[in-house]
């Protein structure tokens, strides 16, 4: 069988669930010929930039206009009656693309963004059935925008119930929606010994871990988040991961830190970081949230990125699993009153009843049903 797994990496989380997928379908398929792809390493130089850059400069500068972007194309109505303009400008934009993956003749195609979606559409809808690969579409938040819901799409995998219910209500079949979690590395359901990792970190054994984190661009208030933290009266240690955001690493590393603080930049073992982390603050990335969960860590939500982590964040908020400040100076006031409280452990049973540590080979099995149903059915 020939598996293409498509993602873009703007933010890490896309690319993170699209390793895992393939890691996964190794494991259970060794056989299988996979090509694990960015959409974006095909495009023209200017387009990634300005792709990457306007993201992110929306994000940090303008978060109400990119609340109000998000919100106005998360329309199934009016993107459908856009299908044919968005598929053209898929052609436009990733030719490249298109060629590597018409020449790889996928039986399967999952999708870790939707930008890919639009392609795989294009393709199999001017292919009239040479081009018809079983196509998924693997949502990475809580919450699906609209843009997921490509019309090429065979199969949805999604994070919770409440995610597959909004897809139903906007048209999907519910036979094609399935819950099944967000797909994060295999690495994140071993076993760790605390001892051991808090050694190698220079972590003492008589004070609790707030682990910081950035998301993979390193976004959001973190040297604000670290001033305030100054002013804890309760004796803490503080982990830091900066992500691939070297700038933000060495602003850090000059700041005078009343409690213990170690600054990382990106790593590849975070898996072992969050076991040693008695509370996780960070921004409510569909991945990051799905990893804390899935090792039962609490979260303590930070000025998330209005639409797809307000969703995330609303849903963490719901169901127990999670704190929140709205402004980074109310930190201090609200850490002091959750550190050594029964509501810690409250938040950590919560996160732990929500992880779904097997997400990414449930995807794997999933679609594997769906060929070999619809090759008995050819």
């Amino acid at each position: 069988m020939r598996v293409f797994i498509a993602t873009v990496s703007a933010g890490a989380g896309h690319s993170q669930a699209a390793a895992a997928l393939e890691e996964a379908w190794r494991t259970e398929r060794p056989r299988d010929t996979i090509a694990r792809l960015d959409a974006l390493d095909f495009v023209p130089k200017l387009y990634r930039q300005l792709y990457l850059k306007s993201y992110v400069r929306l994000v940090e500068r303008a978060p109400d206009l990119w609340s109000y972007v998000f919100k106005k194309t998360d329309n199934p109505a009016l993107l459908r009656k856009l299908t044919r303009v968005r598929r053209s400008l898929a052609k436009w934009k990733a030719a490249r693309f298109i060629r590597q993956m018409r020449g790889f003749k996928p039986d399967v195609v999952l999708c870790t963004h939707y930008m890919p979606l639009e392609i795989v559409g294009r393709l199999k809808a001017k292919g009239r059935g040479r081009f018809s690969p079983l196509t998924v579409s693997v949502v990475t938040d809580f919450e699906a925008h609209a843009l997921w819901m490509e019309p090429g799409v065979d199969l949805y995998c999604v994070a919770v119930e409440e995610t597959k219910a909004r897809l139903v209500a906007r048209g999907a079949a519910a036979e094609n929606v399935l819950v099944t979690g967000i797909p994060i590395a295999r690495k994140f359901s071993l076993a760790v010994e605390p001892t051991t990792v808090r050694r190698r970190l220079g972590l003492r054994d008589d004070l609790p871990v707030l682990l910081v984190l950035g998301g993979g661009l390193g976004l959001g208030p973190v040297a604000m988040v670290l001033r305030e933290l100054n002013k804890l009266a309760t004796a803490v240690q503080v982990v830091v991961v900066c992500g691939r955001n070297e700038e933000l690493r060495r602003e850090l590393a000059t700041l005078e830190c009343r409690h213990p603080t170690h600054v990382l930049g990106f790593v590849t073992a975070m898996h072992e970081i969050m076991a040693v982390a008695d509370l996780v603050l960070t921004k409510p990335g569909g991945l990051t949230t799905s990893e804390a969960l899935a090792m039962g860590k609490p979260l303590f939500v930070l000025n998330p990125i209005p639409g797809q982590e307000a969703a995330n964040s609303d849903f963490l908020l719901e169901h127990g699993a999670a704190a929140k400040a709205n402004r980074v100076e109310d930190l201090p006031f609200r850490l002091e009153k959750l550190l050594g409280s029964t509501k810690l452990a409250e938040l950590a049973r919560a996160a732990k009843a929500l992880g779904q540590r097997g997400a990414a080979t449930a995807i794997c099995r999933a679609v594997l049903d769906r060929v070999s149903t619809r090759t008995s059915d050819e």
